[in-house]
């Protein structure tokens, strides 16, 4: 008899938690081996005993789905992540993949996608359905605002928060506003991660 597909799941909202869970355990190919609400919970539960799939969400209250492909590439950990998204950013798909996602699936394509994916990743296949390629060579920074772009200006340029709400005359709360729709549209998680990127991006555009 062919052993299960194990596969452990992490999203930040419960109703696609328990709807993954149900999914996947109530197919006879897969055994869930765990459902979780956090980056960090997820990674607790890999240390402990790696699966060899993991069906992550990009959005997690502590984390992003890129940290969490970090930390298993850092670990390296044979578990194998598909990023499962509603996040309709060509950024977040080339992070994704950047990062080493093994799949990426949007939260839009019907359910019997996902399941597909997790069997051929598990069989040692790349699955990114109906994924347009063109989009990984769009320019990073192209969906920023003036605003944002000028944030990461400045940010690149070294400046605090504070000297960002003095020399744009706006808050020190609106600046943070504003620097976190712009890591979230980026798929960064501080500003260290955006100015390398705001970096890499106009290095290669000069080449």
């Amino acid at each position: 008899m062919t052993a299960k597909i194990e596969v452990t799941i992490a999203d930040q909202n419960p109703v696609v938690r328990a709807g993954l869970d149900a999914l996947i355990a109530r197919d006879g190919r897969f055994t869930v081996c765990g459902v979780h609400s956090t980056g960090e919970g997820l990674i607790n539960a890999l240390k402990a005993k790696p699966v060899e799939i993991a069906v992550v969400g990009w959005a997690l209250p502590d984390m992003t789905g890129g940290a969490v492909l970090a930390r298993v590439k850092q670990e390296k950990w044979q578990t194998r992540i598909i990023i499962y998204t509603g996040e309709r950013s060509h950024d977040v798909l080339r992070n994704s993949i950047k990062g080493g996602a093994w799949g990426f699936v949007s939260k839009t394509e019907d359910p019997q996608v996902l399941l597909e994916a997790v069997v051929s990743v598990a069989r040692g296949r790349l699955s990114l359905p109906y994924v347009d390629i063109d989009l990984l060579n769009h320019d990073p920074l192209e969906g920023l605002t003036a605003r944002e772009r000028e944030l990461l200006a400045a940010l690149a340029n070294g400046w605090t928060n504070l000297q960002i709400a003095a020399r744009t005359g706006i808050s020190r709360n609106t600046v943070k506003y504003h620097l976190k729709n712009l890591y979230d549209k980026l798929g960064v998680s501080n500003r260290a991660m955006a100015v390398a990127l705001h970096v890499s991006v106009n290095r290669d555009g000069q080449q």
